[in-house]
């Protein structure tokens, strides 16, 4: 059974781990997360962004192919599905199909018109016991057509929107969505921390989670970071193990054509990259 966010990164934040946000973009993918997770008797998040929504037929399709691999693959970890950085529209788009959480990513409005926008979703999320993310200081890179330069969010910002009765928070702090360039100028901690102190218990989260040294990770955690998002750790390493498999012809032996079997070593990979990075960030046997 699907659940909100809330407690398991209050549980997170309390207990100094974080709580993985995996993005999913198909069966495979969510298949190996929650194995994993499973396996690991971790929490997970499962992370849908707009245009792997589209890609995927659509919220109702997610929610029923979420919902049922829970059911048929016996997973009783907690586990909540999250529209990743949400317009307006699909935050409600999702509250509608049965997502257990979503995240309104109003960080390219003014903030006067980001703070009403994100009251209106936390009265309709919270009706149906949904939790809510926000966003404070756009992080950089590009996800999918938005894209901000790795900017640090102002604490009194930070502030003022978790007060709004939102259940997490994401604030940029020098993070950038995607692969970081060699002259990356690593997270700012004096931000989080001035963050941490002035929103208090609320569960901070920190995107762009692929690439980052373990070493900030784990100092992230230990300033409050609850939740950590990864996708195109994921994604890299599908596409290196299904290149192998390519490459050495194995798609030419026997049935190596199959798709089951092409998709195979991508799928491991994916079940890798992730229990790595939960043993990073410190939620195995955390469920």
């Amino acid at each position: 059974m699907l659940v909100s966010a809330t407690e398991m990164l209050q549980k997170a934040k309390a207990g100094h781990y974080a709580v993985g946000q995996f993005n999913i973009n198909n069966l495979e993918w969510t298949k190996a997360i929650l194995l994993t997770a499973q396996e690991n008797n971790s929490p997970v998040i499962l992370g849908v962004s707009e245009g792997a929504g589209k890609y995927m037929g659509g919220y109702d399709v997610i929610v029923g192919m979420v919902n049922g691999l829970i059911k048929d693959q016996n997973i009783t970890v907690p586990v909540a599905l999250h529209l990743d950085h949400g317009s307006y529209e699909h935050c409600y788009k999702c509250i509608e199909a049965g997502f257990s959480s979503v995240m309104f990513d109003g960080s390219h409005y003014a903030i006067d018109e980001n703070v009403a926008k994100t009251k209106e979703i936390v009265a309709a999320a919270h009706a149906k016991g949904i939790s809510v993310e926000a966003e404070v200081g756009s992080i950089g890179g590009e996800e999918d057509g938005v894209i901000g330069m790795g900017e640090c969010a102002n604490p009194d910002e930070c502030k003022m929107v978790a007060e709004l009765g939102i259940d997490f928070l994401a604030a940029g702090i020098g993070n950038i969505h995607g692969k970081y360039p060699a002259n990356w100028a690593g997270l700012q901690f004096d931000v989080l921390d001035a963050i941490q102190q002035k929103t208090g218990d609320m569960p901070l989260v920190l995107h762009g989670g692929t690439g980052i040294p373990t070493e900030m990770i784990q100092k992230a955690i230990s300033l409050g970071v609850a939740k950590i998002n990864v996708n195109t750790e994921c994604q890299l390493a599908f596409a290196a193990a299904t290149r192998k498999y390519i490459e050495a012809g194995k798609d030419l032996e026997g049935k190596g054509f199959d798709p089951r079997k092409v998709l195979a070593p991508g799928f491991e990979a994916i079940k890798a990259t992730v229990k790595e990075k939960m043993e990073i960030f410190g939620s195995i046997n955390k469920a």
